[in-house]
């Protein structure tokens, strides 16, 4: 049987696939559709990150395929309805990376409320903004605001109240009774009471088309002035014209955007001169750790499927 991995995956677990299956591996095959076309065509396995467009004209060519490898969790980029219908088993790496994206939340958090550390340029031209950098805010005291509380949401949680933050939370599908409140000690709330309370707010939602700019210009005026905004879910939710009108207007503190609307993000986008912003490329959930997790695990999950 034969496997295709159209993105970059830990060599470890490809060469454990390798032991029972024949692998084409070639992570720039995301960029050549006609080659990963031709490939698929006589594959029962595709492994992807999110950048393989999994449906169309793949799923069209990949008449013998029955599982998608997900490096990852988000499905936006797959037809799994198409995949349902052909019976094509479509695995996730769910869990694997949540501490990566968690991480990087604090960390974006900390780094945006200080608001020193984005001024290397101006030490290095021999300026010292030692005044104006002198009034960074701390984590402790403040509130962060999730918009979404699935696995992500309450390790970000609990990173965030380890350095004194309190935590509040808006999830609709999560019912008030439910004991994670209480397990957690997160507050839930309306999000526009959310929006209003919170220093930072971090999404973790998928892209649906109830959250589709979800946070457009009337949604981000109802954050607090100088708040923080943190998209690691997905590209879409957030209107990044709306976004980047707010920070050269001074109203919000900062942005760090992993994920746009169009990926790679390109030139002349939005977001030109806007201030206090992070820019990163969908690596918020990659780190030589997580790569591991999420490749062993679809690795093991894709090698039991084909084996039953």
């Amino acid at each position: 049987m034969k496997i295709i991995i159209s993105e970059f995956m830990d060599t470890a677990a490809v060469d454990q696939l390798r032991s029972g299956f024949e692998v084409v591996y070639d992570p720039a095959l995301v960029d050549r559709p006609d080659d990963l076309r031709a490939a698929v065509a006589g594959a029962q396995g595709l492994i992807v990150r999110n950048r393989t467009q999994v449906g169309g004209e793949l799923l069209a060519a990949a008449g013998g395929l029955k599982v998608v490898g997900r490096l990852g969790v988000g499905l936006d980029n797959i037809d799994t309805k198409v995949c349902t219908d052909r019976g094509i088993k479509v695995i996730p790496a769910t869990g694997a990376n949540s501490r990566a994206v968690a991480e990087y939340v604090i960390a974006s958090a900390m780094m945006l409320l200080r608001g020193g550390f984005l001024a290397s340029a101006d030490v290095l031209r021999g300026d010292w903004p030692r005044t104006r950098l002198s009034e960074g805010r701390e984590s402790g005291g403040k509130t962060l605001g999730l918009v979404g509380f699935g696995g992500i949401g309450r390790l970000a949680a609990g990173l965030a109240q380890g350095l004194g933050f309190t935590v509040i939370a808006y999830d609709p599908g999560i019912p008030g009774s439910a004991p994670v409140w209480a397990e957690t000690g997160v507050r839930q709330l309306p999000l526009d009471e959310l929006l209003a309370q919170s220093d930072v707010v971090s999404l973790h939602v998928p892209l649906i088309e109830s959250t589709r700019n979800l946070f457009d210009a009337d949604t981000l005026a109802k954050m607090r002035p100088g708040a923080i905004l943190i998209n690691t879910a997905r590209g879409g939710i957030v209107d990044e014209s709306a976004l980047a009108d707010a920070l050269r207007a001074g109203r919000l503190g900062g942005a760090a955007l992993d994920v746009f609307a169009q990926e790679p993000l390109k030139a002349g986008n939005a977001f030109a001169d806007a201030p206090n912003l992070i820019l990163t490329p969908h690596i918020a959930g990659v780190t030589a750790e997580s790569n591991q997790r999420v490749s062993q695990m679809i690795a093991d999950e894709v090698a039991r499927f084909l084996k039953a």
